[in-house]
């Protein structure tokens, strides 16, 4: 029998595989959108609750990204490992199921209707990511849903409106994870393990990325790529890297 390591793997090269090749063209319309917004000097908010906080992190500024992405960081929604004490697993999981909370974090960050926003979310059923979908539906504020509809279509809403974050999305890129999100079953143990959803949509987020810098470089414009530090050219990467960090201001600082 093959090792569990071994076929953790090839699930996730499977379900890799899938992604890549089933869902090419809503990664494409995804970049469209994200590029169109950087194109117009605007952003392209990352947002995620949980685990889907990790790939809206990589979005920017991570070596291999370009200036425009803007990942949405809620302290509230990311510390949850601490598990015992401050901003601990029992705060996460009420939090992440009080509406309201959605929109005032898009009354913080001020976008613009000529934004992008992509939401990661494996369940997309709960009360801040479908605030924050909603509210960006209602200002034409284009939504990118990275999310798996197995998941989803078989779960019941938990906001008011009815609605899961696939239902409501310009582009929904469907990581097809599986509804109890483990690859694995180990016989002698009631519940899977080995987690896929996480590793899948920090590939798309890079996926997404990567494209955007394409769509934009076919457009003549230049995206600012940031580079890695840690290398003997430590100096240029700081300095180019700083020169990222201005651009991004400037079109913060234009709100």
């Amino acid at each position: 029998m093959e090792p569990v390591s071994t076929r953790y793997f090839n699930a996730m090269i499977e379900r890799m595989e899938k992604v890549r090749d089933e869902q090419a063209k809503a990664i494409d319309a995804a970049a469209a959108l994200c590029a169109k917004s950087i194109a117009a000097e605007k952003l392209v908010f990352t947002f995620g609750t949980g685990h889907g906080a990790i790939p809206a992190l990589e979005s920017f500024p991570r070596t291999g990204t370009i200036v425009g992405f803007r990942p949405i960081v809620e302290s509230t929604m990311i510390s949850f490992h601490h598990v015992w004490g401050d901003m601990g697993a029992r705060q996460y999981r009420f939090i992440h199921a009080q509406e309201g909370y959605g929109k005032a974090i898009m009354r913080s960050h001020q976008l613009d209707p000529a934004d992008s926003m992509i939401l990661f979310s494996h369940s997309g059923i709960n009360a801040v990511i479908m605030d924050i979908a909603m509210e960006c539906k209602e200002r034409g504020i284009g939504l990118i849903a990275v999310t798996s509809i197995p998941h989803s279509s078989a779960t019941p809403s938990r906001h008011s409106s009815g609605k899961r974050l696939f239902e409501v999305a310009d582009v929904v890129i469907d990581t097809g994870a599986a509804l109890a999100d483990s690859a694995i079953k180990i016989e002698g143990l009631e519940h899977p393990v080995g987690p896929t959803s996480t590793s899948v949509t920090i590939a798309i987020a890079h996926a997404i990325v990567s494209a955007t810098a394409e769509k934009l470089v076919q457009q003549g414009i230049t995206p600012d790529v940031m580079v890695s530090p840690n290398t003997v050219s430590k100096e240029a990467a700081n300095i180019k890297n700083d020169a990222n960090y201005e651009a991004l201001w400037a079109r913060l600082r234009a709100r």
